[in-house]
């Protein structure tokens, strides 16, 4: 099992702006299921490796960071974005 995941941030739906989506983010998986606390209902981890995101600007070079520190990892493809061509004139027919 991979100790991490790499991939790119994808777009924002809500914004129109493209801001962080050129870094690539190492990003360290949980080693276990989040408990619930039966007293407040929260999830909480003793594991705080599992908040650790790290920002790269490329991908080699997160991958470089990641055999450098022995961290087992898989590489998710960045999303193509979906253009969807239409003339303003399309909202009237």
């Amino acid at each position: 099992m991979p100790d991490a995941r790499i991939f790119q941030r994808p777009k924002n739906s809500t914004q129109s702006g493209r801001a962080g989506t050129d870094r690539w983010v190492l990003e360290y998986i949980a080693r276990e299921a989040t408990p619930v606390d039966p007293l407040t209902g929260w999830n909480g981890l003793a594991d705080t490796q599992a908040q650790v995101k790290l920002h790269f600007p490329t991908l080699e070079a997160a991958k470089a960071y990641a055999d450098r520190k022995g961290v087992t990892y898989h590489v998710v493809p960045a999303p193509q974005p979906k253009l969807k061509l239409q003339a303003y004139a399309d909202n009237f027919r």
